[in-house]
């Protein structure tokens, strides 16, 4: 079940879309009043703001935690996927026509426990966990999405790790992994 009303997607949505076409205009980030949308919206929130284009990644940002309303964090990972993701040019205004937009709102991050790397994958729950996995300075995240490209929770956890900065066949007993589940909106 929904976390949130249609109306409540609705205005998401269309907040990710004004934050572009404002940046696209102003190269600034649109400015929230807080008092124009539904409390649900304003409460703590994280989320991650993908951009496709032909169903190939533009841009994607988001925050593992909230730390701020969500209203806001939508606002700021969408302008940040726009025009800031390091991986990519800035959006244009000929891009903009063709462009997908998913929101994925994450669930707090819970550890899981584990005494190997096959007890690891033992408990990854394929097409459902995003994780997040850190160890020696180095962290990375799969948002549930992920799954559809990487089905296998063996290769799913070795490009996890590559994405952290670390070898795809790496293992110590100090690695961390989060797992946490998301409401897309699209």
């Amino acid at each position: 079940m929904s976390q949130f009303s249609n109306k409540e997607k609705q205005i998401l949505l269309d907040i990710v879309d004004k934050t572009i076409c404002h940046g696209l205009e102003t190269r600034q980030l649109l400015e929230i009043n807080l008092a124009d949308f539904p409390e649900n919206l304003c409460a703590p929130g994280a989320s991650f703001v993908t951009l496709e284009i032909n169903h190939m990644l533009r841009g994607c940002i988001g925050s593992l935690l909230a730390y701020q309303p969500l209203i806001v964090d939508v606002c700021h990972n969408t302008f940040a996927a726009a025009f800031q993701d390091p991986r990519f040019s800035p959006l244009t205004k000929d891009e903009y026509p063709v462009l997908t937009k998913h929101i994925s709102v994450l669930s707090k991050p819970e550890p899981i426990y584990f005494t190997s790397e096959e007890d690891l994958l033992s408990q990854i729950r394929p097409g459902v966990d995003g994780l997040i996995l850190s160890d020696l300075g180095a962290r990375g995240t799969f948002l549930p999405t992920v799954w559809e490209s990487i089905p296998d929770p063996k290769l799913f956890l070795a490009h996890l790790k590559q994405k952290a900065g670390l070898p795809m066949d790496y293992w110590s007993d100090s690695i961390q992994v989060e797992r946490y589940i998301t409401e897309v909106i699209e």
